[in-house]
């Protein structure tokens, strides 16, 4: 068991309230200012897209890219913060539209893989040498539209592009069955690790579990997570929640199924997650109806949830849990989870 974790966030989870059917409901924070309230909310790591740490940067030469980045590199460090990761943003570009590294179009195809480079290129600057990839685009709202043989093929042949450009870097598939496209096709963590198996150097890649992305899947996220831990690829994890197979919601960690919660902590800090470095990622989003000056709750609360949860974990009886599974008296194990849970110590039935 570690004695502390690291947390981290990305400046977009400090949000304007914007959703598709309505407008931003909170004035926007600037980057600078979100970068100051790390330490306070008690994080120590930042998530970024590449474009977080190099605006604009498809306007700009590859020297003013590093010099841009070195410039967040001295303001990090000046704030006693480290970047966790890169993350090329591949989905907000007309020539994304129809996906980055599946496209149809060759010359979109090849805007990807530049930008994907651009991105390692920044995380090399700001020390980091995890990318996560998120494949948000590469699927199909028809099935037709697409080879699903080729495009994994493609998919395959970016990630081999990103592994050669630098021999360090390892890659975290961040898998995610819809939204935006109708169906992807990197939609589980199952998926992703066959992926990564293909790859030229398979150990460099891995994945990053986002609670919402499992349960959206129908899947329960511990359980991807373990899944990901038995193949030793677990590189990090978006912690949140999800009220069922809706949009993707980024709720604080733990409010809508404090048992699910409860069980990726458990999951997490019995096989020592973070022993090597690994961050407590979380990707969780204010309430669109949440005041402008109290809309960074989300992300004390779900550290602070993740923190009982690991002291409601530690506590339980792993002698008393283990006895009940050798009886198979399920109902005493569910009941035993529930009373730590709730805090209460064991009643006789009346």
């Amino acid at each position: 068991m570690l004695r502390s974790y690291r947390f981290s966030f990305g400046p977009w989870n400090i949000h304007e309230g914007a959703d598709p059917f309505g407008p931003p409901v909170r004035d926007s924070v600037a980057f600078g200012k979100k970068i100051k309230e790390y330490k306070k909310l008690g994080f120590d790591g930042v998530q970024l897209h590449d474009d977080d740490a190099v605006p604009d940067l498809g306007q700009l030469s590859d020297r003013d890219i590093i010099r841009k980045a070195n410039e967040l590199k001295t303001v990090l460090d000046g704030e006693g913060l480290v970047a966790e990761f890169i993350g090329p943003r591949l989905w907000e570009d007309s020539r994304t539209i129809d996906g980055a590294f599946t496209s149809n179009d060759p010359a979109c195809r090849d805007y990807a893989r530049a930008r994907t480079r651009r991105s390692i290129d920044i995380a090399n600057v700001l020390g980091t040498k995890l990318i996560v990839l998120w494949l948000a685009r590469e699927g199909t709202y028809i099935r037709e539209a697409k080879d699903s043989k080729v495009a994994v093929d493609r998919l395959v042949e970016a990630i081999d592009d990103m592994l050669s450009h630098d021999p360090e870097i390892r890659v975290a598939v961040e898998p995610k069955p819809n939204e935006p496209m109708d169906q992807a096709y990197i939609p589980t963590t199952g998926h992703a690790l066959a992926l990564a198996s293909r790859a030229k150097s398979p150990e460099r890649v891995g994945v990053n579990i986002e609670s919402a992305h499992a349960v959206l899947a129908g899947l329960d996220p511990s359980d991807e997570m373990g899944f990901a831990l038995s193949f030793g690829k677990l590189f990090t994890v978006h912690l949140n929640d999800q009220n069922g197979l809706k949009y993707d919601q980024d709720k604080t960690f733990g409010t809508v199924d404090l048992r699910r919660a409860f069980n990726q902590v458990r999951l997490l800090d019995r096989y020592k997650y973070g022993q090597n470095g690994e961050f407590v990622g979380l990707d969780v989003k204010a309430m669109r109806t949440q005041k402008q000056d109290l809309a960074e709750k989300h992300l004390s609360n779900s550290r602070t949830i993740f923190l009982q949860l690991l002291d409601l974990s530690r506590n339980v009886s792993d002698e008393e849990i283990n006895a009940l599974i050798v009886e198979r008296d399920y109902e005493g194990l569910e009941m035993l989870i529930m009373n730590q849970l709730m805090g209460q110590t064991v009643v006789a039935a009346r």
